[in-house]
């Protein structure tokens, strides 16, 4: 394999803030908010809500730091591939910002609906707090596609790169279709996006994986070729 193009220290570090991406999404979505919300209740989900603020607010935190860590990462993984294409490098760099700012901005809409809640003074504020979380649902959802092309972008890069394992850039590629063909179906047939959930175990196990080779790298590894 060839040697990295960048220092091995400043890859792990990129490794890192993936780490952080993954631990402070999944938890924002499965650990903190997710168990509040239930999208067949605006009455439920506004209690559940009002009953566990921190945690909710908590969850948007999470998210916060997720985008920050997202825009770091998105420099970085640029640095590392931008030997391999810089045009293909440039591409990916542009779709994950953008990714990350559609998603960070669309948690203004969660922020919303706390402000909603804790005012009691609209009426049906549960209605209109929980159509702020779905707002917030479809948000991140078109961030996805913009994430989509990047990792298809990020795939073609890995397969190119020669220091990256291949099985990896297939992994990006197939979670890209993933989150490419969740998020169509969220706009065009939102009642099937149940059915399309499990598929996002496929992202979680690639973008997992590519994680820890960032953090785990070989020793043979260079670390100072030219850029």
């Amino acid at each position: 394999m060839k040697t990295l193009p960048i220092p091995t220290h400043h890859v792990r570090f990129a490794g890192g803030l993936y780490l952080v991406i993954i631990l402070c999404g999944v938890g924002s979505e499965v650990a903190l908010r997710g168990p509040l919300i239930d999208y067949g209740s605006a009455q439920e989900t506004a209690g559940a809500i009002g009953e566990q603020m921190l945690r909710f607010r908590l969850s948007i935190v999470a998210d916060i730091v997720m985008a920050l860590a997202d825009a770091a990462l998105a420099v970085l993984l640029f640095w590392l591939f931008r030997p391999v294409s810089a045009g293909l490098a440039l591409g990916a760099l542009v779709f994950r910002l953008l990714q990350s700012g559609l998603i960070a901005a669309g948690l203004l809409n969660l922020q919303a609906a706390v402000l909603i809640l804790q005012s009691g003074e609209v009426a049906d504020s549960a209605d209109l707090a929980m159509t702020f979380i779905g707002l917030h649902a479809y948000g991140y959802d078109l961030g996805l596609i913009f994430f989509a092309v990047n990792c298809l972008l990020m795939a073609v890069l890995i397969l190119r790169s020669g220091f990256v394992p291949r099985l990896l850039g297939l992994g990006i590629g197939l979670s890209g279709l993933v989150y490419l063909s969740g998020s169509v179906v969220r706009f065009v047939v939102p009642d099937m996006h149940a059915f399309v959930a499990p598929a996002y175990a496929v992202p979680l196990v690639a973008e997992t994986a590519f994680c820890l080779w960032l953090l785990v790298l070989p020793g043979r590894r260079g670390r100072n070729a030219t850029v």
